[in-house]
């Protein structure tokens, strides 16, 4: 399971490349590797199954990026580039423990 500190931990680990309401990509920073703990590509494959709001994840290993797809609606854009740059955490933390379908 994947709780909502480790979403921030992952985040922290993101540097954004492009981002149009509904849809994020992001660069990953090879380190995650290291410091990721156990969390693994099919818990953050499997994200849109757990948080309401969130469509899909795409990963591209290759060239090290991440594509959101998600509902502007649910989560503001402004959302995710405070969770990218380690904003506002208390409010992203109480949103998503609310979006959450099952307890993470």
């Amino acid at each position: 399971m994947i709780s909502t500190e480790d979403i921030i931990k992952i985040a922290s680990f993101f540097s954004i490349i492009a981002h149009t309401p509904g849809r994020l990509r992001v660069r990953v920073n090879p380190k995650i590797k290291d410091s990721g703990g156990n969390i693994t590509i099919a818990d953050i494959e499997n994200l849109p199954n757990k948080i309401e709001g969130i469509i899909s994840i795409k990963i591209n290993k290759i060239i090290a990026s991440v594509t959101i797809m998600y509902d502007p609606k649910i989560f503001s854009p402004k959302l995710w580039e405070d969770l990218i740059k380690n904003q506002n955490i208390e409010e992203l933390t109480q949103l998503i423990n609310k979006l959450a379908k099952e307890v993470i």
